[in-house]
């Protein structure tokens, strides 16, 4: 399946947008149309419902958001939207993470910023907390309608401010976030699921990264079971699984490509990995991700 990745600087569609690195619209049909197939962004996508609902498909995720749901797909993130309500309103912004999103997750944020896609994906806020929220949307779109050289810094601290809060009120629903925010353990924990992200194609074992990370192997995985609530042979496992679920639905490699390309010695072994974690054969779970982009 061929996927389009979508730019935010070929995202044209007034004059000051050539000098912008944000967007941001009402959530209807005539600017999401290139949304309801599988694609990819280079930038950072916020979805906002204040009434009606929406089908937001992240990966093998389906997310169903209705007024007060908000949900943020990070660059990258296969996903596409469907059944959109006829009463739907809302907003969409587009912004790239270069320019509004380095300095948090990198930074400041740095002990939510592993997992921190997952967390955000889909976030159900109270009333009193969408509503806070709506003045912040308001004012970033006014400045994106009518820009200038101050306006666009102060929305890059609206942005900031609602990142923020999204975080905070995630805090309370995951549990894992209140685990020693700021400290070396968090750190470990960070560095090695980054780590994992480059090597986990040649890298299977955990002596590996703890090694890399000057820790035991024992403490790697008392880590990794504190901030994720799994092992780190766990940990290292899913990704692969993730990896593998992406390439049996938007490549077009055999099932002996995907095998060699993810540092499996054989079709056989893949299909035995694959079997052994989800009891299904490469080509069951095939067809089964196919349904959620089919259906």
């Amino acid at each position: 399946m061929y996927l389009k990745r979508f730019e935010i600087k070929k995202n044209i569609q007034k004059t000051d947008d050539k000098n912008l690195s944000f967007r941001v619209f009402d959530l209807d049909t005539a600017f999401i149309q290139d949304y309801f197939q599988p694609h990819k962004k280079d930038h950072f996508c916020i979805i906002l419902v204040e009434s009606g609902n929406i089908k937001v498909h992240i990966e093998d995720k389906i997310y169903l958001l209705k007024s007060g749901n908000i949900s943020i797909i990070f660059p990258d993130q296969i996903h596409f939207f469907s059944n959109l309500s006829t009463d739907l309103v809302g907003k969409i912004i587009l912004f790239e993470e270069v320019l509004f999103c380095s300095d948090i997750l990198k930074n400041e944020l740095s002990a939510y910023n592993v997992n921190l896609s997952v967390h955000l994906n889909n976030t159900a806020l109270s009333v009193p907390e969408f509503e806070k929220v709506l003045p912040i949307i308001k004012n970033i779109q006014d400045i994106y309608n009518a820009p200038s050289l101050v306006k666009k810094e102060q929305a890059r601290f609206y942005i900031k401010i609602f990142l923020l809060g999204l975080i905070e009120s995630i805090h309370g629903q995951h549990p894992v976030l209140h685990h020693d925010t700021q400290g070396p353990n968090q750190n470990i924990y960070i560095a090695f699921k980054k780590l994992l992200n480059h090597q986990y194609k040649s890298e299977r074992s955990v002596q590996y990264y703890a090694l890399k990370l000057f820790v035991s192997t024992k403490k790697l995985n008392a880590l990794t079971k504190k901030y994720s609530g799994e092992t780190a042979i766990n940990a290292i496992h899913n990704r692969i699984l993730i990896e593998i679920k992406r390439q049996l639905l938007f490549s077009d490699h055999s099932h002996k490509e995907i095998a060699f390309d993810l540092g499996f010695s054989s079709p056989s072994a893949l299909n035995k990995f694959v079997k052994a974690k989800l009891k299904k054969t490469p080509t069951d779970l095939q067809n089964g991700l196919a349904q959620i982009y089919t259906a």
